[in-house]
């Protein structure tokens, strides 16, 4: 039997976010972007997902799956939390984590992969002050908000190869 992408049910409505506190707002956008993902993603099957469908990119729904758990551990876990873990998937450390690799055969367990690190991810930044500071790999010292800024537009730009990516695959568009 192949593995289809479970349908997704939105938690977040960006309305409500309009007057919400910051950090509300920061988590509600960063969630919403999340959910839009698994949402490009949703009833289609292994092979879809793995798929490069915009010729001649090898891009794939299930390799912005991946790539999108290795940018939350990288940004969440292992810089602003200092944790030390390895990467969610093997693979070249040069912004591409994630996208080589990719397996029809293994979609099932790559979006477990990436729900788990997601919650991962909320609980290392629980309770935190948006203002906490560490240092990042790149010796420049950077805030949870920037964290927080950061994985949205990494979101927001992923999102957009999404939607040419679903479109491409079997004519659905929309968020």
């Amino acid at each position: 039997m192949t593995w289809t992408a479970p349908p997704v049910v939105r938690g977040e409505q960006l309305g409500a976010l309009g007057v919400a506190a910051e950090r509300r707002m920061l988590e509600g956008w960063l969630n919403w972007h999340r959910e839009t993902l698994m949402a490009k993603c949703a009833g289609l099957e292994s092979m879809q997902l793995a798929r490069a469908a915009v010729e001649p990119s090898t891009l794939s729904l299930l390799g912005l799956v991946r790539h999108m758990a290795e940018m939350e551990r990288w940004w969440f876990r292992r810089s602003f939390a200092g944790e030390a873990v390895g990467d969610v998937f093997s693979g070249p450390s040069d912004g591409d984590e994630g996208f080589e690799g990719v397996r029809a055969a293994d979609a099932a367990r790559d979006f477990a992969l990436f729900r788990a690190e997601v919650e991962a991810c909320d609980e290392a930044t629980a309770g935190q002050d948006l203002d906490t500071a560490f240092m990042s790999s790149y010796g420049v010292r950077l805030s949870l908000r920037w964290v927080y800024m950061v994985m949205i537009q990494e979101y927001a730009r992923h999102n957009g190869h999404a939607d040419l990516l679903r479109e491409r695959t079997d004519g659905v568009t929309g968020d």
